[in-house]
């Protein structure tokens, strides 16, 4: 498919099929997916109908060009293990047809030798030989465009620009003008193939990830190491990884120190070192030392075929801009028909034109009235920017969500892992009622197997002292408050302070040590039972370094940012000044979605958080992203999420929805300007024929070739667009 003409056609065709439902065409993905009722049509009736309209199609995982040497198709278990990647080009493995080998490269090739031989009788023979030499060229390469415009006649779509293309060559033979019919035929064949080209351009920006994941892995198998495919590893399996070489697969680092280069995933430029216990990407590139890792993802499900699932996926989420036009579209066609039937008559009729001239002219009108460009020139950015964004680490689900985003005024961002580090270390022991090692003792108790960072900060500091705790039972979490569990018949609560308080345990010198500890920006909480507080336990999460720089970036682009925590003011107010940002704090996640509830009546809001804890939070935003490095609750909660795990992404970010929509609005310049300065011209007798179709396929070219300046996009090439400072006011 090279135009989103093709992917409506394609939909159009299915949707009127009995017993099919949910039709999905992905243009740049290559993909169709739809719902069907096995007792009123069978897979092969739908297989049957799209061929009939021209396409190849091939079963998901098997690989199929439009031509191969022996018209095979590969096998779906050609490459196990992952149906969603298409294979990669290796040595010795076959590749794509070269352009003159496929369908539309053959095409244009015929049309081009069939015009030369017609030149060539007029120069040499002249007269009725050359008529009938243009004539028969036009008849030999029309035959198979007509023939696909009746069949899409047939489907129930008879303004196609198949059939304008038809009707304006025949209509150009009816009065004489046969060599620019042959000419208009063949110019059709180059932007087709051109057309062609420049879709696969733009799709192999998301291709290319594909290559990045090695073919071939080194297991090892007790003291022996094999060369097996990537493909087959499952997890759990141990692989080497020798200097300079790409990691097949997710996973865990063993035994090895070394730095990677995880730029191909994740775009940061710097090798990160890796040691035991760190995680490592499939497609990174191991730098120095040799690397024992444990497979923690199979290969279907590795952060590459993610990241190129979402980005394929994205495609289903179109912009209202892109609905817009395709339901302009459908209306557009009828009436440049419409207007070309009446060109054709009245002028002749009322003032006694000229029939010839005005028919002529009325043909040109229906070439130019081709929506092509104008279909294509959403779908196309789209798809440049969603793979320029994957290449930076930035996962965007779709052309609404950039389309949100480019709206941005408010960019809210929770505090815990994500204007933090989200890896708090405890600071301060204060016992009350007891020693320190039985205040961590007690808190690490009630704190086992806690997901939440401040719990896990505990169980580590506990770990570091060599404690032994107590087994606890009825365990639970107080939302956005605390823990709690039981230790010998009594309950013990780690919490805030504000909780103890409330259980007149916190009072005096304890209530004035918290304060104390909650100015310096450090998180406290109480571990207490019923009638005793035990102590307290201060911690501290630092910010990521680029975090004011976000900010300030933010501000720079006109939007707002605002922190919202669920730690007490005082903490808050601290993480916020060194920070430089607003901020709501001791927040419940109800709280949350109802400050962002009242944000959204008035802004556009974007939502940063973890995808974990604050899904309700994302949700309620217009844009919701999580920071993680590819985590599955952050791929599939959120709207977007940022790989890296850089605040400056939010930024990159936002800097390539800007761009997008202004790429976007200059394709509709390109598409719907050029079409009225030449639908003008030709009503003048300014343009002809050939004209006609040279700008129709210009159109879409030039579009294409605009929307893949995008897939060149870096966070520093993007221009700022400079607005007023939104402020979020207290109670807004």
């Amino acid at each position: 498919m090279d135009c989103g003409s093709c992917a409506a056609k394609i939909r159009a065709a299915l949707e009127r099929l009995p017993g099919v439902s949910e039709v999905d065409v992905a243009l740049m993905a290559e993909r169709l997916r739809l719902r069907r009722d096995g007792s009123r049509i069978s897979r092969d009736e739908v297989e049957k109908a799209v061929r009939g309209l021209g396409f190849g199609l091939s079963p998901k995982g098997a690989f199929e060009p439009e031509t191969s040497p022996r018209g095979f198709v590969l096998p779906v278990d050609a490459y196990p293990g992952n149906a969603h990647i298409p294979p990669q080009k290796a040595p010795g493995q076959r590749q794509d047809p070269a352009w003159y080998r496929t369908r539309k490269g053959r095409m244009l090739i015929g049309t081009g030798l069939l015009l030369a031989a017609a030149w060539l009788v007029e120069l040499t023979v002249g007269g009725l030989a050359a008529q009938w030499a243009f004539t028969l060229a036009t008849l030999i390469g029309l035959a198979p465009i007509t023939k696909r415009a009746v069949i899409l006649a047939r489907a129930g779509m008879p303004f196609t620009i198949e059939m304008l293309m038809s009707i304006a060559a025949l209509g150009a033979l009816a009065i004489d003008a046969a060599g620019e019919a042959a000419l208009v035929v063949f110019l059709f064949a180059m932007g087709e193939m051109l057309e062609s080209l420049a879709a696969d351009k733009a799709r192999n920006g998301i291709r290319a990830l594909s290559g990045l994941v090695p073919r071939s892995a080194r297991l090892v198998t007790g003291n022996r190491i094999r060369e097996v495919p990537a493909a087959t590893l499952s997890v759990g399996q141990v692989v080497q990884v020798r200097p300079g070489d790409r990691v097949p697969a997710d996973g865990t680092v063993v035994a090895g120190t070394s730095g990677v280069d995880e730029s191909p995933v994740t775009g940061e430029s710097v090798p990160r070192l890796k040691e035991p216990g760190a995680e490592v990407f499939a497609g990174s590139v191991n730098g120095e030392a040799e690397l024992r890792l444990r497979v923690t993802r199979a290969a279907e499900d590795n952060t590459i075929a993610r990241i190129i699932r979402l980005v394929e996926e994205a495609e289903t989420a179109r912009p209202p801009t892109e609905r817009f036009i395709t339901r302009f579209s459908r209306w557009y066609m009828p009436a440049v028909v419409g207007v070309a039937v009446l060109v054709a008559i009245l002028p002749p009729l009322i003032a006694g034109a000229d029939w010839e001239i005005w028919i002529y002219r009325a043909l040109a009108l229906l070439l130019i009235g081709c929506p092509c460009a104008l279909v294509i020139s959403v779908p196309a950015s789209i798809a440049s920017a969603l793979s320029a964004g994957a290449r930076q680490g930035l996962l965007i689900k779709g052309g609404a969500v950039i389309e949100a985003a480019a709206r941005t005024s408010i960019v809210a961002f929770d505090k815990t892992g994500t204007l933090t580090e989200g890896r708090p270390r405890v600071t301060d022991i204060l016992p009350v009622s007891g020693t320190a090692e039985d205040l961590l003792r007690m808190a690490a108790a009630v704190e086992t197997g806690a997901s939440h960072p401040l719990g896990q900060a505990i169980l580590a500091r506990a770990e570091e002292a060599g404690l032994n705790w107590p087994e606890s039972t009825h365990a639970g979490a107080i939302p956005g408050k605390g823990a709690f569990a039981m230790m010998e018949g009594t309950r013990w609560t780690v919490g805030a302070p504000r909780l103890a308080a409330e259980s007149g345990v916190l009072t005096g010198e304890s209530a004035a040590r918290t304060e104390k500890f909650e100015a310096e920006g450090k998180t406290v909480v109480a571990v207490f039972s019923p009638d005793r507080l035990l102590g307290l336990l201060a911690l501290r999460d630092e910010p990521r370094e680029d975090a004011a720089q976000a900010v300030a970036a933010l501000d720079d682009l006109g939007v707002a940012a605002i922190m919202l925590t669920g730690d007490n003011a005082l903490t808050g107010a601290a993480i916020a000044g060194q920070i430089g940002i607003d901020h709501r704090a001791e927040l419940l996640p109800e709280d949350k979605v109802a400050v962002l509830r009242g944000l959204t009546d008035r802004h556009r809001v974007m939502m940063i958080g973890d995808g974990i804890n604050d899904a309700p939070a994302l949700a309620t935003a217009h844009v919701g992203i999580a920071m993680g490095s590819g985590t599955d609750v952050a791929l599939e909660t959120a709207d977007g999420a940022l790989l890296r795990n850089r605040l400056m992404d939010v930024v990159a970010q936002l800097r390539l929805a800007r761009a997008t929509m202004t790429n976007i609005r200059q394709n509709l310049a390109i598409a719907l300007g050029l079409k009225a300065v030449f639908l003008v011209t030709t009503v003048l007798g300014v343009t002809g024929l050939w004209i006609a179709i040279l700008a129709d396929t210009g159109a879409t070219v030039l579009v294409t070739l605009n929307a893949l300046r995008l897939l060149g996009y870096g966070p520093v090439r993007i221009p700022r667009a400079p607005e007023r400072r939104l402020s979020v006011q207290p109670g807004e």
